[in-house]
């Protein structure tokens, strides 16, 4: 169909290696889902503080336009920080990318047809509308319209970090609390490394020793490997002329510097979702003739790294008649989460976990649990975690609201374990039963 190829090719010359600002960035998406309306659902999910910038989305997949049971949901965000740039353009190119290979790739269709992929371009629109004199260091831009850092502005699991929510901060947890997201990865400049959970710490998680250590630190070391690994330098470790260096191109994030109210610390406690930072360039906003390169670059990476949403085990939980039971506990026994891992409202849960024997523990409040020992392969290749379902024959239940409180829940721990020096699993059960019983 003639129209459709030139439709293509216009589409394929709209976007070059340039910056585009807002409303270049936002007639691209329009085009790109215009072209592609079966494959692509394009949506805002607020404003910025100035409200000229709309904070755009574009969902890439089989169905788009909403969760299906069994597809995992991935998000990528960049420019959070208005000068740091480079996240915003390679993100376009990969929408470019993805939307062309489609049906051509089996790759890339077999990766659509099995994951809802959510691709935000810019989370803070004004700072980098703000951003006049380009520069490799820091400038004003990187703030928003209200001079705040959002990447300090999430509620904080450690202490409390009394920030007054920004309209972009608070459209993102909005956003993570509306979709089932598994795994994100956020888009940063300035350094050149992949950066894990925890950013934040104290004596519970190991801050005493200068790493703070997550229940899933294993697989947070993969995550970033994987994104190191497949990038064409990253992996060196070098950093950045004479700055720090990274073995293996990956770093804690605490052990690199201590940052209280980050967004990949509120996705994995609050919004069961696994999220690492990655810097892709060491100045912050390089010339524009650089980005084919960054692009090159990062473009293997960015796809194996999507693919490990698929990682671990997945399922429903259903009551004796078949129904789905909505914020039933699931958790891999030994990994306990401060804020337990529950199911969504169609009765899902998704845990990402490296290969091996892991017993998973399906619990509904008020009955007893569910204990299944799995061996969990290596599923990415195939673009599907291992499936498996609990159901509960006594149990014919209707969904009870289950959220855990904003507060800064590992500092309740730290407390409770100055006090009686049990061990974290104890107190993560206490945390559990004061949360269900509340």
């Amino acid at each position: 169909d003639v129209v459709g190829i030139l439709c293509l090719v216009s589409l394929a010359a709209a976007l070059d290696f340039k910056y585009h600002h807002a409303e270049e960035l936002e007639a691209y998406l329009k085009g790109v889902h215009a072209a592609y309306p079966s494959l692509t659902h394009l949506h805002s999910i607020g404003r910025s503080v100035e409200g000229r910038g709309d904070l755009w989305v574009l969902v890439l997949g089989r169905f788009p336009t909403h969760h299906k049971i069994g597809i995992p949901e991935f998000k990528y965000v960049a420019n959070m920080h208005g000068d740091e740039t480079v996240g915003r353009e390679i993100l376009l190119h990969l929408i470019d990318f993805l939307v062309t290979s489609y049906r051509r790739d089996p790759i890339i269709t077999r990766l659509l047809n099995n994951t809802r992929i959510h691709i935000m371009p810019t989370m803070n629109p004004d700072g980098f509308e703000a951003t006049k004199v380009p520069d490799c260091y820091y400038t004003q831009g990187r703030y928003n319209k209200n001079g705040e850092d959002l990447n300090r502005n999430f509620p904080d699991a450690f202490e409390n970090n009394n920030a007054s929510i920004q309209p972009e901060t608070q459209a993102v947890m909005n956003w993570i609390k509306n979709e089932t997201f598994v795994l994100s990865a956020n888009l940063h400049g300035g350094a050149l490394v992949a950066s894990y959970t925890f950013d934040n710490g104290n004596s519970v998680t190991g801050s005493l020793k200068g790493y703070s250590r997550s229940p899933d630190d294993d697989v947070f070391i993969h995550l970033a490997k994987t994104y190191s690994f497949n990038h064409a330098s990253m992996y060196n470790g070098t950093g950045c002329g004479n700055r720090q260096t990274f073995p293996e191109g990956i770093t804690n994030g605490f052990s690199w510097y201590q940052l209280e109210g980050g967004m990949q610390d509120y996705n994995y406690v609050w919004g069961q979702c696994f999220e690492i930072t990655l810097e892709l360039s060491c100045c912050k906003y390089p010339p524009a003739h650089q980005l084919e390169k960054f692009w090159r670059d990062n473009k293997v990476a960015l796809i194996e790294y999507i693919k490990q949403v698929h990682l671990g085990v997945k399922g429903q939980v259903t009551d004796k008649n078949g129904n789905p039971i909505p914020n039933a506990i699931v958790e891999a026994k030994g990994r306990p989460h401060v804020c337990p891992y529950r199911t969504n409202e169609q009765g899902e849960y998704f845990l990402l976990l490296l290969p091996g024997m892991y017993t998973i523990n399906a619990t509904v409040p008020g009955f007893k649990s569910m204990l299944k020992t799995l061996e969990i392969p290596n599923n990415t290749g195939n673009f599907s975690a291992l499936k498996h379902d609990f159901s509960f024959p006594e149990v014919s239940i209707g969904s009870r609201a289950a959220s855990c409180p904003k507060t800064p829940l590992y500092q309740e721990l730290e407390r409770a374990s100055a006090a009686v020096k049990p061990t974290l699993h104890i107190l993560v059960l206490m945390t559990v039963m004061l949360l269900v019983f509340k």
